[in-house]
C-alpha cells in the first residue's frame, strides 16, 4: 500500500501502446527538450488532493473494473494553442466517466477540474506562437482521423515537473493494479 501524498494527485487516462508510442515520439519531435519530461498523456485530472490518495485510489480502482473494455477514442484533428499544439480527441462516454468522477470529488476540485472534459494530447507547448502556427499548418496537411484505444486510468503525483506513477488500473480489470516507488 502506498502512502498518502503531500503533492497535489493527477489523473490520466491510459492509451493502447502503439498509440502511446506515437504521441511519445510527436512530443519528442516537437516540444522543447529542456522542458519535456512527462511522457504524452491525456489529462482527467490535475490538481486531487494528495492527502486523499487512498479514497481517490479506492474510487479509481472500482470505476477501471466496471468499465467492461477499452474505450475507443478518435483522434478528430489538431488544435492550436496559442504556444503550441494539441491533438483533439472524442469518444461519446468519456465525458460521462469524467463527470461521475467530478460528481464523486466534488469537495476536492480545483477550479480547473470542475470544467467540462475537453480530451487533448498536447505534443508542443511553451514555443513561440509563429513556430506552434507551422507546427499545426505541418501537421494538418497530413493529418487523417484515427483511432486510438484509452485503456485504463492513471494516478500520478506531481512533483514541481516530472510526475510519479502512483498506481495504474486496467479497464474492466483486465490487468492487476500495478504501483510504482
Amino acid at each position: 500500500m502506498l502512502t498518502p501524498s503531500p503533492t497535489p494527485l493527477i489523473v490520466t487516462l491510459t492509451l493502447d501502446e502503439t498509440s502511446q508510442a506515437f504521441f511519445d515520439e510527436q512530443r519528442r519531435l516537437h516540444f522543447p527538450s529542456k522542458i519535456n519530461y512527462l511522457s504524452a498523456h491525456l489529462t482527467l485530472f490535475h490538481a486531487l488532493p494528495g492527502a486523499e490518495y487512498e479514497a481517490i485510489a479506492a474510487h479509481l480502482a472500482e470505476v477501471a473494473g466496471a468499465q467492461p473494455e477499452p474505450l475507443p477514442l478518435a483522434v478528430t484533428g489538431l488544435k492550436f494553442m496559442g504556444r503550441g499544439v494539441m491533438y483533439t480527441l472524442a469518444n461519446p462516454t468519456l465525458p460521462a466517466l469524467h463527470k461521475g468522477l467530478q460528481q464523486h470529488w466534488q469537495a476536492w476540485l480545483s477550479p480547473q477540474d470542475q470544467q467540462g472534459l475537453r480530451p487533448h494530447i498536447t505534443v508542443q507547448n511553451k514555443v513561440d506562437p509563429a513556430v506552434a502556427r507551422r507546427l499545426l499548418d505541418e501537421l494538418t496537411a497530413s493529418f487523417r482521423p484515427f483511432e486510438v484505444q484509452g485503456t485504463g486510468l492513471a494516478l500520478w503525483a506531481y512533483r514541481g515537473g516530472p510526475w510519479e506513477l502512483r498506481q495504474k488500473w486496467a479497464f474492466g480489470g483486465a490487468a492487476a493494479a500495478s504501483q510504482a516507488g
